[in-house]
């Protein structure tokens, strides 16, 4: 079920508050354009400031706009254990097709307290769940030997991989049957090369049908066609995180008209310099005018 382009989803905002209209426009964007799936309220959608009920709300719009055309795997992690719980029955009740859950971020639970908190989960709530690993900004790591424990469970599927390690995602393929999801939009082919179903895109907010021409390259055994996608994404990739992932997808949907770029705090806008940066890399990508 959990192959080729997801989009990890921006929430777009107005005056402050989450704009309907606008996420509704995003996601005909995508199906428009061939994205395999939405992920709505993970770390791009800035889920760490949206409240419960916006969270919520969220995850119940998608589901209802997206009215089973494509793929919705609902963001639900937090790192406290019970709040997870909440969202991700929330999102089973709202139809969500699978949760999306990060590693709890802050506290550092070793490997044990890491199966424990996927386990209740997994057991308490009937929908197929994603792991999410991604070190840099949870500052724990789950390691194979765990996710190839959890694997064992029914409904524990997968896992959005974005260690940037390419020797763990090996051992993990090695050592469970799971789909293995890229969490790095620069390391899709790798993680594709050893037997990654897909990716889980930042850089598909932009350029969803690259991306997805990507992954159906890589699934078909195209790899001829697939390195030639995966240079031109690579400088769009790399750019998307001169600064701390949303500020600049975010930034460069509002260069490109698609959102008003608003953010909330503590995320800020990007420095002219990087601005002035990210504008060099679209143009070159001929996604804005040289002229």
């Amino acid at each position: 079920m959990f192959e080729g382009s997801f989009v990890a989803l921006v929430t777009p905002f107005k005056n402050g508050e989450v704009d309907y209209k606008k996420l509704k426009e995003l996601i005909e964007y995508h199906i428009e354009n061939g994205t395999n799936g939405i992920v709505p309220c993970g770390t791009t959608g800035e889920s760490a400031t949206l409240s419960f009920d916006e969270h919520e709300r969220i995850i119940g719009e998608v589901v209802s706009m997206a009215a089973g055309r494509i793929i919705v795997l609902a963001g639900t992690g937090s790192n406290n254990s019970r709040e997870a719980l909440r969202l991700t029955k929330h999102a089973k009740k709202s139809g969500a097709h699978g949760a999306l859950l990060i590693t709890p971020y802050y506290n550092k639970p070793t490997p044990e307290g890491l199966y424990r908190h996927y386990k209740l989960i997994a057991e308490e709530v009937d929908i197929p769940i994603v792991i999410y690993n991604v070190p840099s900004r949870t500052g724990i790591s789950i390691l194979p030997e765990t996710v190839a424990k959890l694997s064992e469970m029914k409904n524990i599927v997968g896992i959005k991989e974005a260690s940037g390690n390419i020797d763990q995602t090996t051992q993990i393929l090695q050592w469970c049957n799971i789909t293995v999801l890229s969490g790095d939009d620069s390391l899709t082919l790798p993680i594709m090369s050893v037997g990654g179903k897909g990716v889980i895109s930042v850089a598909a907010n932009i350029v969803p049908a690259d991306v997805a021409a990507l992954t159906r390259h890589c699934l078909e055994g195209n790899f001829d066609a697939a390195r030639k996608c995966h240079h031109k994404l690579f400088p769009l990739s790399k750019g998307m995180f001169i600064e701390t992932n949303p500020i600049p997808v975010k930034t460069a949907m509002r260069l490109l008209g698609r959102i008003n770029g608003e953010m909330r705090l503590p995320l800020c806008d990007m420095t002219q310099e990087h601005e002035s940066q990210l504008v060099g890399i679209l143009k070159k990508y001929g996604l804005m005018s040289t002229v």
